[in-house]
């Protein structure tokens, strides 16, 4: 689990909008653009095979214990919807430090729904999958795109979540067992790529 700010409008990156020029001539001017103020959390929850459950909050709502908590009810009732094979096995949960993942609504919900929770070092993003294998193409695909409410962001979201094949998500997760086996190695030290 995890979330990630989706922005009405995020200019093209530097890689995105590079143009070739002929020798000698300069390149054309570009103003500088920022990403839109308006913009909406993502909220995703996956696993080897995908995404089966994913919630969005509007800007200026936060994640509270209490929030989290019920989302956690929302989630397992993803999983026993989506994921009937794993109602009878045990479920490792992975989420990071944030507040109200460690809040005691949200982790009295989690022994109540009987996850085992899986620990997550502090400062460590390499430990975090979402945020270097989930996030940071999301991140490059709405660029340039100009989305004119908060449904048309999460319908762009939904649909690139859906075209990922479930070869991406399963190599990610396996990919998580080896940075784990490597910070243990390491005695909790960062692991780079």
């Amino acid at each position: 689990m995890d979330e990630t700010w989706i922005h009405h409008y995020t200019p093209d990156s530097k890689q995105q909008s590079k143009q070739w020029t002929e020798a000698g001539c300069s390149a054309p001017k570009k103003t500088r653009s920022v990403p839109s103020a308006e913009k909406v959390m993502a909220l995703v929850f996956w696993d080897a095979e995908g995404i089966f459950f994913s919630d969005y909050l509007e800007k200026g709502k936060t994640i509270t214990g209490e929030y989290y908590s019920n989302l956690l009810t929302r989630l397992d009732e993803k999983i026993r919807e989506k994921r009937p094979s794993l109602q009878k096995k045990k479920i490792i949960f992975h989420q990071d430090n944030a507040p109200a993942h460690n809040s005691v609504l949200a982790m009295g919900k989690l022994r109540d729904l009987h996850y085992e929770l899986l620990e997550h070092p502090p400062y460590s993003p390499d430990l975090a999958p979402s945020d270097f294998c989930l996030f940071p193409k999301l991140k490059l695909f709405p660029a340039g795109q100009r989305f004119s409410s908060n449904q048309e962001a999460i319908a762009a979201v939904e649909g690139y979540f859906a075209d990922l094949t479930k070869n991406h998500y399963r190599d990610k997760i396996m990919a998580l067992e080896d940075c784990w086996n490597k910070c243990i190695s390491l005695k909790g030290d960062y692991v780079g790529k």
